[in-house]
């Protein structure tokens, strides 16, 4: 005896199948957009790290060049990234206190530190993060000749934390004049965190404090 085909059942299992391939091509979008997103992050992670260790190098050759100098206060500090690149005086040579990479900000597109002058309101800011992350404790300064400039500065704050994160790049000429530390121009927020501050505008390499 002939059987006729039960459509209903095979477009009812086509439907089942259908349903399952379209969740199982969601379920590989998502995971795809995870992917993507960990590489992401993972790359900003290492731009950041690299943005630490250049600021850090940069921080330390400002110290070199304030002691070199004679370590008497402002006067002594350098007032461009020229003066770090072309090192200090060492017999009848010059000893490298800046190496040319460390010289540019690996976060920011015009890869140009933002240079912070010892009465900017970044440092005070990087003071109250520092005492924030302290528990409460401001800062002591190291730089003999500079310590005044401290005080002043920690007797306004409190410790509440006030990050933000505006985004968007600091495009503002460098002001002409001494400076204790850079700052990236990146105004986004951070992967990884710089004494608890989680953007990258805040981070502020100095010899200041260390």
């Amino acid at each position: 005896m002939l059987t006729t085909p039960d459509f209903r059942n095979a477009h009812s299992e086509g439907g089942y199948a259908l349903v399952a391939l379209l969740l199982v091509m969601s379920l590989l979008a998502l995971f795809a957009v995870a992917a993507t997103e960990n590489v992401r992050q993972q790359a900003q992670r290492e731009r950041e790290k690299e943005a630490i260790f250049r600021g850090e190098q940069v921080a330390d050759a400002i110290r070199s060049y304030y002691r070199y100098k004679g370590a008497q206060g402002v006067n002594s500090l350098p007032n461009s990234i020229d003066d770090l690149l072309e090192g200090i005086p060492r017999g009848t040579k010059k000893l490298q206190i800046l190496r040319a990479e460390a010289a540019h900000d690996p976060l920011s597109k015009s890869a140009e530190w933002k240079l912070i002058g010892p009465t900017s309101q970044d440092v005070a800011g990087f003071v109250k993060s520092l005492t924030v992350y302290s528990g409460g404790t401001p800062p002591t300064p190291r730089m003999q000749g500079l310590a005044q400039l401290v005080p002043q500065m920690i007797n306004v704050l409190d410790t509440e934390s006030t990050s933000t994160a505006p985004g968007g790049e600091d495009d503002s000429a460098n002001s002409s004049g001494p400076f204790l530390g850079v700052a990236s121009r990146s105004r986004r927020n951070s992967v990884m965190t710089y004494y608890g501050i989680d953007h990258h505008d805040g981070w502020i390499f100095t010899p200041l404090f260390k």
